[in-house]
């Protein structure tokens, strides 16, 4: 066995479970049912932030009984780091933002400096509006912009290193089935 696997394993083990999994699977209901009351009748585009959003978008889009063109973008702070740095555009949007309604979809609001930077973006690219939604909201003061707030958020979770449900550790994890804290970090 690796030692990256060993790693990953013990990270597992020693978790703390913030949120299980069926809490979070009402929070994406929540989030759906207020992003359909909002957005039904304005044919929006929604962007995946990639690679935390996926989980959200893929369980979110199935969920949403009204049009809705799904696009993806990428754009990350962290390249497999525990700590955040200068934003790096992977792959930028490349539809029409042009008048239209953007929903921008992603795991997490800690801090917010990369979810500003996307929606000044589909902003400076003709959006008539940005949206966004994310299903953990990180409980803390060092927000990018004061009150920062996801249009649409999904759970309230205490200020920790977190993974599971999109987001990662060290690129692992993703897929983890609830909400979870590393310990010690």
């Amino acid at each position: 066995m690796t030692d990256t696997l060993a790693e990953m394993k013990r990270v597992m083990a020693e978790a703390d479970c913030l949120v299980d999994e069926q809490q979070v699977q009402r929070a994406i209901d929540k989030i759906a049912s207020e992003i359909t009351d909002r957005l039904k009748d304005s044919n929006p585009l929604l962007f995946c932030v990639m690679n935390g959003g996926l989980i959200l978008t893929g369980q979110l889009l199935t969920r949403l009984h009204f049009p809705v063109q799904a696009e993806y973008l990428h754009a990350t702070r962290y390249r497999q780091e525990t700590t955040g740095g200068i934003l790096e555009w992977k792959l930028s949007p490349e539809a029409n933002m042009q008048g239209r309604t953007i929903l921008i979809v992603d795991d997490i609001l800690d801090e917010g400096t990369t979810l500003c930077a996307i929606a000044d973006y589909c902003r400076a690219h003709g959006a008539d509006e940005v949206l966004t939604a994310v299903l953990v909201d990180k409980q803390h003061d060092r927000k990018a912009r004061r009150d920062l707030k996801a249009d649409f958020t999904g759970l309230a979770v205490e200020d920790r290193f977190l993974f599971g449900y999109g987001m990662d550790y060290k690129g692992y994890w993703r897929n983890a089935p609830g909400i979870y804290a590393v310990k010690g970090l």
